[in-house]
């Protein structure tokens, strides 16, 4: 644990100062690149040796957000190759650090699932859209912070590294498009594999699920019919993303955190 964090950190300051600094500390995008391939596998490794010592996996609060900032790290990873997403790293690894501790510190016993019968089909492809969908909320927080800098003729500190304006909303409306694909493999899978998918037990989870579909649907219909941009697509951008959140991590978080603990 310690020693990932440690790299996480270290990939970091690299970035920033890649994108801040570059004439003061000259640094290579490869050099870069093979440390942040080395923090995802570290971070990786982390994740994927408890399941390959029990063969199920654990579902608790903390595993599946470290989970989900794994996959949107590598996510970005990969998308930053070829697209000017790379300063996204700069906000979410401070976010994946203090997850990275604390589920390390902190062991919560949640049911072990076996993936069989296609649940585990449907937990990945739910996972990578969370994860893609996390990538797109802050991107529009990003692109709010942009707008607003911009509008008030103040652009400064780690607004001036950004593409232009326009770039952005591309990349933020490119993210819900493959999000939104995602979610509808899971919605799906989910449909397909699990037993009781709107039963008692999961009921909200569902429901809030497909409210968070249709808000995602209807911001891409608007954006298609209408020209929906700027802060109307910032806000049904994280309007979509709360309700996301609140399907799996809100009731997780108040079973494993509140429920328990009393």
């Amino acid at each position: 644990m310690l020693l990932t964090t440690l790299i996480w950190l270290a990939t970091w300051i690299l970035l920033y100062l890649r994108l801040r600094k570059p004439n003061l500390v000259p640094i290579s995008k490869g050099f870069l690149h093979s440390l942040w391939f080395i923090s995802l596998a570290l971070h990786g490794a982390l994740i994927l040796i408890p399941w390959l010592e029990s063969h199920t996996l654990s579902l608790s609060f903390l595993n599946t957000l470290s989970t989900v900032f794994w996959l949107s790290s590598f996510i970005l990873f990969i998308a930053q190759l070829s697209r000017p997403l790379e300063p996204l790293g700069l906000f979410i690894i401070p976010l994946m650090l203090p997850v990275i501790i604390i589920s390390s510190l902190y062991h919560h016993q949640a049911a072990a699932l076996p993936l069989n019968n296609g649940l585990g089909i449907h937990i990945f492809l739910s996972l990578l859209a969370y994860s893609m969908l996390a990538l797109a909320a802050l991107q529009a927080l990003v692109l709010a912070a942009q707008n607003r800098q911009l509008h008030n003729h103040q652009p400064g500190g780690l607004i001036k590294i950004l593409p232009p304006l326009q770039d952005m909303e591309a990349l933020l409306f490119g993210l819900i498009q493959v999000g939104l694909f995602l979610l509808s493999l899971g919605l799906i899978s989910g449909f397909i594999y699990l037993d009781g998918f709107f039963g008692k037990q999961v009921a909200h989870k569902t429901i809030l699920s497909i409210l968070a579909w249709i808000t995602f649907s209807t911001l891409l219909f608007g954006h298609w019919r209408y020209g929906w941009r700027g802060r109307i697509a910032i806000r049904w951008t994280l309007l979509g993303f709360t309700l996301l959140m609140l399907a799996f991590f809100g009731s997780k978080f108040v079973l494993e955190y509140l429920i328990h603990s009393t």
